[in-house]
């Protein structure tokens, strides 16, 4: 999540120096592998899993590959391939730990990555391109930067010689950015619940933020997210020709309704998750934004509070309330004829514990036309309540935050994305986004052009997932 404003003095160069601070021993100790890391990262980000021209099985492939080589059995982890769909294939497997009685952990990514057209970048997206102190690539943080650390990680505990007491499991999938054709995680629970049962899963989401100036500002983890859902909007006419035009005009008549969608804003309904974020971001923002947020923090439904911070910033908004937009727009079969037919999309990100059924009869209203049918473009996805913020989960990361980062402040939110965390939580297994991979302000072109991440965040999140993967499976 991306909060503006401005960030306090102290806490920028406090940040910034730690930020700064040449290795350590024990860090340098920490590092043993980098190279194989990158790598590892290098091999991942340049085999293409793209829709339209990648494969996933081959790149699941090549990261069991790696685990066997650093002497995991053969049998230890294995690629799971539907037989609809020979290329999203998924590695699965674990390490058993020491307790079988000890719920599992679930390292969970996926490898799959959003399309990426050459012309359009600088540089070829699926070519890994280190320039200026950071990496450029498709995927290069969304998802394979966790994709790569996992398998790294497992690599290194085979090295220590680390024993869990709870098991790790591991789950590479593919379909995340394209589930309405193939989800690994919605297919494995259907047809191998086993792989993924765990005691919670640690899964993208969740990173952390630098100012302006590249000092980290917040660490953040993801628990919970939005439900996702299209909506389709479809009007008919008796059209005509185009030199004796009536008000009988489909498109019209839709371009009112969407102007009407378009400036509808959904109550503010912030839950305990979007409390919690906006009280512990209040100390970052002295004056009037700083109050809402310890306003709206402390519980209070204050009117101003709330329409401050809806205004402040597009994201704090999407938090606070369900979004319905408008983003698909057609009409008309000819240039020279009045149109028979209009459709538009509406995609809409739905606040946790608001049901699919309350917003569709909300648009039904907004629409306030009987003769422009309202209906779910697709199946609705999963709803589950955001998962809870025990001791046990936050205390092990505010310990490593404060060694890695020190200063920085901690901070739960609510994604208003979707990820595959969607699916596991509703099948009862409590999702966190943990990446800790800090991002510059203008979120480094995930989804977007030019995709990239620092070198060095790359490398501390490598660091802090390490460590803190190796507390949880050794927690009691």
């Amino acid at each position: 999540m991306r909060p503006s404003g401005v960030v306090p003095t102290l806490l920028s160069r406090a940040a910034l120096a730690a930020f700064l601070l040449l290795p350590t021993a024990a860090q340098a100790q920490a590092d043993a592998g980098r190279d194989r890391f990158r790598e590892t990262y290098q091999e991942l980000i340049e085999t293409d899993t793209s829709l339209s021209n990648g494969d996933c099985t081959l790149a699941a492939n090549r990261m069991k590959a790696r685990l066997v080589a650093a002497g995991y059995s053969e049998n230890r982890f294995r690629v799971v391939v539907p037989e609809k769909f020979p290329k999203f294939g998924n590695l699965v497997g674990e390490i058993p730990g020491s307790d079988p009685g000890a719920p599992a952990i679930l390292l969970v990514a996926h490898i799959d990555v959003v399309e990426a057209k050459r012309e359009d970048w600088e540089r070829d997206p699926f070519k890994l391109v280190e320039e200026n102190g950071y990496f450029f690539a498709r995927g290069a943080i969304d998802d394979k930067a966790m994709a790569s650390i996992f398998v790294d990680s497992l690599v290194r505990y085979r090295e220590e010689k680390f024993k869990p007491r709870r098991t790790i499991k591991l789950a590479l999938t593919c379909g995340e950015e394209t589930d309405a054709v193939f989800d690994g995680v919605e297919y494995l629970l259907a047809t191998e619940p086993g792989t993924l049962k765990a005691g919670f899963a640690i899964n993208e989401g969740g990173k952390g933020w630098l100012d302006d100036k590249g000092a980290p500002r917040t660490f953040g983890i993801q628990v919970g997210e939005k439900v996702y859902q299209d909506f389709t909007l479809t009007t008919t006419g008796p059209g005509g020709h185009s030199a004796r035009p009536h008000p009988d005009n489909p498109i019209t008549r839709m371009s009112e309704t969407l102007a009407r969608v378009g400036n509808y804003h959904f109550p503010a309904m912030p839950g305990d998750a979007v409390r919690n974020f906006f009280a512990r971001s209040a100390p970052l923002y002295p004056g009037e934004k700083g109050d809402a947020m310890r306003i709206v923090g402390a519980g209070k439904d204050d009117a101003a509070a709330l329409d401050l911070l809806s205004k402040a910033d597009p994201v704090w908004n999407a938090m606070i309330r369900t979004t319905c937009t408008n983003t698909q727009v057609a009409g008309g079969h000819a240039p020279n004829a009045v149109p028979q037919r209009a459709q538009a999309t509406i995609n809409c990100r739905i606040l946790p514990g608001t049901s699919i059924d309350t917003i569709h009869k909300a648009l039904v209203d907004v629409v306030a036309d009987p003769r422009i049918e309202v209906t779910l473009a697709d199946e609705p996805g999963p709803i589950s309540a955001p998962p809870p913020l025990t001791p046990e989960i936050m205390k092990p990361i505010e310990k490593l935050v404060a060694e890695m980062w020190p200063g920085v402040p901690v901070i739960p939110n609510l994604s208003t994305g979707a990820t595959d965390g969607r699916f596991l939580m509703a099948a009862g297994i409590p999702t966190y986004g943990i990446s800790a991979i800090f991002v510059d302000p203008d979120g480094n072109g995930v989804h977007g052009l030019n995709e990239r991440v620092r070198v060095k965040s790359l490398y501390d999140a490598r660091r802090f997932l390490h460590r803190l993967v190796k507390t949880y499976a050794s927690a009691r």
